[in-house]
C-alpha cells in the first residue's frame, strides 16, 4: 500500500483501489496531461523528435521491466524482440499489404510467441544461466535478419510507410507524437493495473521465491511463460511503433547494445517500479543529447572534447550503471520516493 498524506484514510475498497488517491495528486496529473496534449504547439520538431524516441523506449523498457523487475526473469535480448516487431509490422504491411492499425498489434502477438517461445527455458533454469539462453536468442534473431535475405532484405533493410487514416499520413513529428502517446498511455495504464492483479501478484512470488510460489499453488509453467508473452508483446509494440516511424529499418537497428541500453534503463529507474521504467527510459535516452550538448558547450575551451565524449558514450553508459548500482540500487524511483518523503516531513524530518 503506497502513502496517504496524514489525515487521510480509505473509508472504501474502492478508495483502496484509487491510482491517483487524493484531490492533489489527480489536480497535477491533470495539468500534466494538459501540458502533455499541448506540447506540439511550443515544442519545435528536434523536441518532438526526442518526445517521440523517448515515448517508444518507455514501452519497450517497460515490458523488459515486467519480466525482468516484477516476474524476477532476466532478458538480455529485448533489442531483438523489438526488432521482431519492427521486421514483422514492415513485412505486413509492405509484403502483405495490411494497414499498420492491423499490423500494430499483430507485430505484438508475433513478437508475444516468439518471446515465449525463447522463454521456454525459463521453466528449467533461472538467474544467470536464462541471462545468457535470452542472449542467445538475441544473437539467433540478429543471425536470421541478417541472413535470411528472401524475408528481411539483409543488410540493405526494408523501407517502411508511415501510418495512414484515409489520405492522412503520420508522417510529422507532430502526428507522431500524438499516436505515440495515446499507445504508451494505454501501455502504461496496462503495467499500472497488471501490478494489483492475481496476475501481478504471481509475477511477484515468483521473483520473491519460485519454490515457495509453487508450494502455495502459483502454475509456475504458465506464469513464467506468461510474463516472456507480456513482455515480447510490448517490444513489439514498440518495434513497430520505431519501423514506421523512422520508415527504414536494418538490423544495425537491433544489436546488443539496444538490449543492453534497455537493461540500463530499468536499472536506472527502478526494478519493478512503472514509474521509474519511465523515469530510466528517459534519462538513457536523453543522455546521448546531453553529451552532444555539453559538448558543443565546450567545443571553444577544448575543441576536441566532441570527438571524446563521442566515442566514449558506452563508458560513459557503463559507469553510470555502476555507480547506480552501488549508490542508488533501487534507482531514480527509490530516490523521488526518498525526496518525496522528505518533504512531506519537512521541517520535522526525524
Amino acid at each position: 500500500m503506497s502513502e496517504r498524506p496524514a489525515g487521510v484514510f480509505n473509508v472504501s475498497y474502492k478508495q483502496d483501489r484509487e491510482i491517483f488517491r487524493t484531490r492533489f495528486l489527480r489536480f497535477w496529473m491533470i495539468v500534466f496531461f494538459i501540458a502533455i496534449l499541448t506540447g506540439p504547439l511550443y515544442m519545435n520538431n528536434y523536441l518532438l523528435s526526442m518526445a517521440n524516441l523517448t515515448g517508444i523506449a518507455i514501452i519497450g523498457a517497460m515490458g523488459l521491466n515486467i519480466l525482468t523487475g516484477l516476474a524476477g526473469q532476466i532478458s538480455l535480448g529485448q533489442g531483438a524482440f523489438i526488432g521482431v516487431g519492427a521486421y514483422a509490422s514492415a513485412l505486413l504491411t509492405t509484403r502483405l499489404g495490411l494497414s499498420f492499425w492491423v499490423a500494430l498489434p499483430m507485430a505484438g502477438f508475433i513478437t508475444a510467441f516468439v518471446g515465449m517461445a525463447f522463454g521456454v527455458p525459463s521453466l528449467r533454469i533461472k538467474g544467470l544461466y536464462l541471462a545468457i539462453a535470452t542472449l542467445a536468442a538475441q544473437v539467433i534473431i540478429e543471425f536470421t535478419i541478417v541472413h535470411w535475405r528472401s524475408l528481411t532484405n539483409g543488410t540493405s533493410g526494408i523501407l517502411v510507410p508511415p501510418p495512414k487514416i484515409g489520405s492522412f499520413e503520420f508522417s510529422s513529428e507532430r502526428s507522431f507524437y500524438y499516436l505515440i502517446f495515446v499507445v504508451l498511455v494505454l501501455a502504461v495504464t496496462y503495467a499500472r493495473n497488471l501490478l494489483r492483479t492475481r496476475i501481478g501478484r504471481a509475477f511477484i512470488a515468483i521473483r520473491d521465491n519460485d519454490i515457495a510460489a509453487e508450494i502455495l499453488g502459483v502454475n509456475l509453467f504458465k506464469y513464467k511463460l506468461l510474463a516472456f508473452f507480456v513482455s515480447s508483446f510490448y517490444a513489439g509494440i514498440a518495434g513497430s511503433l520505431w519501423a514506421h516511424y523512422i520508415t527504414i529499418i536494418t538490423p544495425e537497428h537491433f544489436t546488443i547494445t539496444v538490449s543492453i541500453d534497455y537493461l540500463a534503463m530499468i536499472i536506472i529507474g527502478g526494478l519493478g517500479s512503472v514509474l521509474g521504467t519511465i523515469y530510466g527510459a528517459i534519462f538513457i535516452t536523453l543522455l546521448p543529447e546531453f553529451l552532444r550538448v555539453l559538448a558543443g558547450s565546450l567545443g571553444s575551451i577544448y575543441p576536441n572534447i566532441g570527438d571524446i565524449l563521442g566515442a566514449s558514450r558506452e563508458l560513459v553508459f557503463g559507469l553510470i550503471v555502476i555507480l547506480f548500482l552501488i549508490y542508488e540500487p533501487d534507482g531514480l524511483y527509490h530516490r523521488w520516493q526518498m525526496i518525496k518523503a522528505y518533504w512531506k516531513l519537512w521541517p520535522f524530518s526525524y
